[in-house]
């Protein structure tokens, strides 16, 4: 039996942009995602540094209320998914 696969569109969030326009032409101005954490306080942590994400318009996905009640990673994995 064969299977199909059905690509219905794409899209991208990372530290280099936030579509894939953007990711795409960052990449090849060779931009680097990787930077100082600024969204935590790292000063009990060994690591500083990190690709995080940057200036991402949480309410193009979820309502305003829902941003408020969520923490970080359960906000990215909503707009991911």
């Amino acid at each position: 039996m064969k299977k199909r696969v059905v690509i219905t569109g794409h899209g991208l969030i990372c530290p280099i942009g936030n579509s894939v326009e953007e990711s795409f032409s960052n990449a090849l101005k060779g931009k680097n995602g990787i930077d100082f954490i600024k969204s935590f306080d790292t000063e009990q942590w060994k690591v500083k540094i990190g690709g995080e994400i940057k200036d991402l318009d949480y309410e193009k996905f979820i309502d305003k209320k829902s941003i408020k009640r969520q923490g970080f990673s359960i906000l990215f994995q909503s707009v991911s998914s």
